[in-house]
Formats: structure tokens, C-alpha cells, sequence
């Protein structure tokens, strides 16, 4: 039974050597007054020796847990140090990313993985060995934003899930993997789909879009360089994203389609936007700018920047007289506005690229409704224009 020690006592401890918490677990001070944690077990007639690591990295709770671990790999006959196969949990998330980075579709995807794991998994168990890393772990992670940030830590389960599954193969661990979902954590935590809330984005009364476009319009005329694809993002519904990384390629002129490929889809499936006259009006006034990207950025060869369309809509905005409005929220001033109208619910989903129903229905549903949402588009670009 450990517990001989506290966070008080750790704390008012200042003499060098060994101070036991029971089990095996150590907290060690050296000359120098540095602390460090320890687990000491004996395995063939030796004594061995496992550093857990430093106190301001590791906690007691953290540091009785990987020293539980131990203890169970000891049960299965298995040496925790296993030398010289050892690595932190730290290096071989380093060692995952590095392999993996040239596959993924861009530098965002390999800065939101490295700092998901360094924000909520390496305060955890980043500086211990990986085969220490056990089901309590995981669960320090996860649960304190398993609720508040459920986007986040659900991709960050499938992280240090793919991190640990990387480890065994690579025989720094073995054993079952604690990060799987499937007959597992899916036991102790709830279904992100469960607990799922819609965030709602700050957006502008469908009534005054006309006025807002109109000052775009006029900020275009001054050389604003984000007040065009603003109107553009507005008049598609579509996100800003999408917009500023739209490539001529995906335009179809006589048919009157934008397609965006499903990598740059937040669902993955592409979508076919059906473009008003005023959504056209802007395509030709780019054309000729840029050979690949519609909305093309000062940098040569690269689509203009989230921040301009930033700029150009706190502009806006205070010419205006507006504020608290986000680019994403106009989205919510075209549903508010489709709803009004008795908009079917399928068509106005499915013009915002939003996935109808339950997973069955979805299965079903093989029509992207393309021609109701043309006429929806096309009143909603009416819309703005009479309301202005």
C-alpha cells in the first residue's frame, strides 16, 4: 500500500536521499536538492531502477500511477526497465510526427498534432518511459476536457492512440494499447456524439446583409484586399477556408459549379456549391489575376490570408456600427434567413455542406438536392441585394 506521502511533505522535504511512498516508489533529492521520482523493484536476484521523472514535471498522483504500471508489468513476469528499448511517451510522439508529416495535407495538420499532445498529454505522461503508459494515464488527459472541448479530445484519444500503437510496433511497449476506444475507454467515457454542442458563432441579423455587403463592396473599390472573397464567402455560405484556398480548377463557368474537394471539406466529402449571378460577378473580376487560386495573396503562388478577411470584416463592422460578428457566423445569418423562408431543412443543411440525419439516412441519401439549392442560392443572393 503506498501513500506515505504528501504534496505538503514533498514539498517541505529538503534533506538529500531516498523517501519511500510504499510499493517501490521513491521520491529521491540529491545533493543538489533536485527531486525526482524513482521506482526500485527487484527481478532475478537484482535490484533495478526506473527513473519516473522530475517533480516539477511529474505529480505524486502521476508518478503512483506509473509506478502501479510497473508493478503490473512485474506481475506479468515482464522487466519495466527493459533496456536498452526504452523511450518517453515525448520522443515517440516526436518520432511518430516525423514519420508521418510528408503525408499530411499541410503544415497546420502537423502543428495541430504536435501541440494537441504537448498541451494535454505530455503534462500527463510525456517524460515517461511509453510502456508505462497505462489506462488512469490516458484518462488524466482526456477527461478534464472530455466535456468542454469534445472536437479536441477526441482527436487527441486517436493521437495518443496512433503515438502508442507506433511504440509497440516499434517494440518500445507491449501489451494492449489503453488509448483504444473500442470495447475500452468507449466503456468509461461517453460518446463524443453524446455530449456534442453547437457552437454558436456571433452573427449579423439576415436584415442588414445587404448593408453589409454593400460597405464590402465599397471597401473593394478602396483596395481592401479581403473585402471581395468576404462577399464571396457570404453569397456561397461557404466557410472562409474553403473560400481562400478556392482554385480556378474547381470552377466550372457554363455549369455554374464550384466543387471543393473533400480534403478541404470539415466532413471529408466534397461539395458542390452552385454559384449566383452576383457569386459569378466576382469570379470574373478575379479572373486573370492568379493562374491558380481564385482569391490569390500578395506572397507569389500562394492564396491570399485568413487575417486579411479578417481586417476587411472589422472594417466593415464599424463602418457599420456592428460588432462581436465572426466570418463563420454569417453562416448562421443564411440558416437564420433559409429557415424564415420555410426553407426545406434537407436543402439548407446541404447548402451549408452539413450532413442531413442520422448516419442511416445519410447512407440513403444519394442526391445533393443541386437544383433546389441553386434556387436557394440565387434568392439569398436577391436577398442581399434588395436588403441593401
Amino acid at each position: 500500500m503506498h501513500g506515505k506521502l504528501t504534496t505538503r511533505k514533498i514539498t517541505r522535504l529538503s534533506k538529500p536521499g531516498k523517501y519511500s511512498d510504499g510499493d517501490g516508489l521513491y521520491l529521491q533529492i540529491t545533493q543538489r536538492l533536485i527531486k525526482s521520482w524513482v521506482f526500485r523493484y527487484a527481478r532475478n536476484g537484482r535490484e533495478h531502477v526506473i527513473g519516473l521523472g522530475a517533480l516539477h514535471k511529474v505529480k505524486l498522483a502521476q508518478a503512483r500511477t506509473a509506478a502501479q504500471a510497473a508493478r503490473a508489468l512485474l506481475e506479468k513476469n515482464l522487466d519495466p526497465l527493459r533496456p536498452p528499448e526504452r523511450m518517453s511517451f515525448d520522443a515517440c510522439a516526436a518520432e511518430y510526427i516525423a514519420s508521418h508529416r510528408e503525408n499530411w495535407r499541410s503544415e497546420k495538420h502537423y502543428k495541430q498534432w504536435k501541440n494537441s499532445l504537448q498541451t494535454y498529454a505530455s503534462p500527463h505522461f510525456g517524460a515517461l518511459d511509453v510502456h508505462l503508459v497505462n489506462t488512469p494515464l490516458v484518462l488524466q488527459a482526456l477527461m478534464p476536457i472530455w466535456h468542454t472541448k469534445i472536437a479536441t479530445a477526441s482527436r487527441l484519444r486517436d493521437r495518443i492512440e496512433r503515438v502508442l500503437a507506433w511504440a509497440t510496433t516499434s517494440g518500445y511497449r507491449t501489451g494492449e494499447n489503453p488509448a483504444r476506444w473500442h470495447r475500452h475507454l468507449e466503456e468509461i467515457l461517453p460518446h463524443p456524439s453524446k455530449i456534442r454542442r453547437v457552437r454558436h458563432y456571433p452573427s449579423l441579423p439576415y436584415r442588414e446583409i445587404g448593408a453589409f455587403l454593400a460597405v464590402l463592396a465599397v471597401l473593394h473599390a478602396r483596395h481592401t484586399p479581403g473585402a471581395l472573397p468576404l462577399a464571396f464567402t457570404i453569397l456561397t455560405a461557404c466557410r472562409s477556408t474553403e473560400v481562400l484556398r478556392a482554385m480556378w480548377e474547381e470552377i466550372d463557368f457554363d455549369a455554374r459549379l464550384w466543387t471543393i474537394p473533400g480534403e478541404r471539406m470539415k466532413n471529408g466529402r466534397p461539395h458542390r456549391v452552385p454559384l449566383s449571378g452576383a457569386a459569378l460577378a466576382i469570379l470574373e473580376t478575379q479572373a486573370g489575376r492568379d493562374l491558380v487560386w481564385v482569391f490569390p495573396g500578395s506572397t507569389a503562388g500562394k492564396p491570399l490570408s485568413n487575417s486579411a478577411m479578417r481586417t476587411a470584416l472589422q472594417t466593415a463592422l464599424r463602418k457599420t456600427g456592428q460588432s462581436d460578428v465572426t466570418v463563420h457566423g454569417f453562416r448562421s445569418t443564411f440558416r437564420v434567413w433559409a429557415a424564415e423562408r420555410s426553407t426545406p431543412k434537407d436543402v439548407a443543411e446541404l447548402s451549408l455542406a452539413h450532413i442531413v440525419g442520422s448516419a442511416v439516412e445519410a447512407a440513403y441519401q444519394r442526391s445533393d438536392l443541386i437544383e433546389a439549392r441553386r434556387t436557394l442560392m440565387q434568392d439569398w443572393a436577391d436577398w442581399c441585394a434588395v436588403s441593401a
